[in-house]
């Protein structure tokens, strides 16, 4: 036993050296970001940075990460305009808007999560579904007069022939949208996940759906972007950071697409969690929201740029801004292992 011991000492000692005989440097440290995200936390875009961190997918690949909630897209931009953040997940419109300097390259996207924001047009429960020409001088229901969905909802509208203007634009708060529509109240509305879902069983009509990159595509005639990661061109995570951390989002969409609701709440915080029978509809929402890969390209820049100041004139900060500057194409492939001598 005496002799079994020496050796595993011995064996202990040869890792803790070099080949020369000098001890092992340590390993790198994780590398730490600070990462400004969108909230509230229930938001389904969002979703995968919240689990990549929970359940140990940054750990995973090398980075301590830690997520500031912050009250909205609006919020997540301003910090990371200020310098507050390493990175913010947060929406193209919120950057475009509020996180702009004069005379400084603009904030750049690094990962896709969403095409559009996950809403769906739908008509009222057991009427037929009205088109989106037919909507003129109808009701409309809205959750807020600033909801980034209004820029996608003018898209819409634009393309059935028609401006915001020729529709009566309810806003209605959060959590009345659903109950206005079952009521009557509005003839219409973008309506979020989990109420979509709910609405469509009850037999409400689609009318357009935006709730996933092939969706968006479909009804708006052109990809788009919506939420993803932005980062600073200048002084922020190298591109090995931001490589590793595409990869554990990469991982923690697989693990969204595949793993039961209740598997995936119990590793999750309850703030992001919130009502149990809730989040379980919205994972299944969740399943086809993604962008692919977490590929964005000029072109979908370029189509939202256009989407979004369709809407309300963009600040003299983002006129003239070339798609191509708001994009930065980070490798997710892990590099080769070095040859061995």
């Amino acid at each position: 036993m005496r002799g079994l011991i020496v050796v595993l000492v011995l064996a202990l000692l040869q890792g803790r050296t070099s080949a020369s005989g000098a001890p092992a440097a340590p390993g790198p440290a994780p590398r730490a970001l600070t990462i400004a995200v969108s909230g509230p936390p229930t938001a389904v875009e969002y979703l995968p940075l919240h689990l990549a961190v929970a359940a140990g997918d940054v750990r995973d690949h090398g980075l301590t990460v830690m997520l500031r909630v912050t009250p909205g897209a609006v919020q997540a931009a301003e910090a990371l305009a200020r310098g507050e953040a390493d990175l913010a997940a947060t929406t193209l419109e919120a950057i475009l808007r509020f996180a702009l300097r004069p005379g400084a390259p603009p904030p750049q996207l690094v990962f896709a999560l969403t095409a559009a924001p996950p809403v769906a047009l739908l008509g009222r429960p057991g009427a037929s579904a009205p088109s989106l020409g037919a909507l003129a001088g109808r009701r409309v229901g809205v959750r807020a007069p600033g909801a980034p969905e209004l820029a996608w909802l003018g898209a819409l509208l634009a393309g059935a022939g028609l401006r915001p203007t020729d529709v009566d634009v309810m806003s209605l708060g959060p959590r009345g949208v659903a109950g206005a529509l079952v009521d009557g109240a509005v003839d219409a509305a973008l309506v979020e996940e989990p109420d979509a879902r709910r609405l469509l069983a009850a037999g409400a009509p689609l009318v357009a759906d935006l709730r996933g990159p092939e969706a968006a595509a479909r009804a708006l005639g052109r990809p788009t972007v919506n939420a993803g990661l932005f980062a600073r061109a200048v002084g922020g995570p190298a591109d090995a950071t931001l490589a590793a951390l595409g990869r554990a989002l990469l991982a923690a969409e697989a693990r969204l697409a595949a793993a039961p609701a209740e598997a995936l709440a119990r590793a999750l915080p309850s703030a992001v969690v919130g009502l149990p029978e809730a989040f379980a509809l919205r994972v299944d929402a969740a399943r086809a929201l993604f962008v692919p890969g977490g590929r964005a390209t000029p072109r979908e820049v370029a189509a939202t740029l256009a989407l979004v100041a369709a809407r309300r004139a963009l600040g003299p900060a983002a006129r003239g801004l070339r798609p191509e500057a708001l994009v930065r194409v980070v490798p997710l492939t892990p590099p080769a292992p070095a040859p061995r001598p």
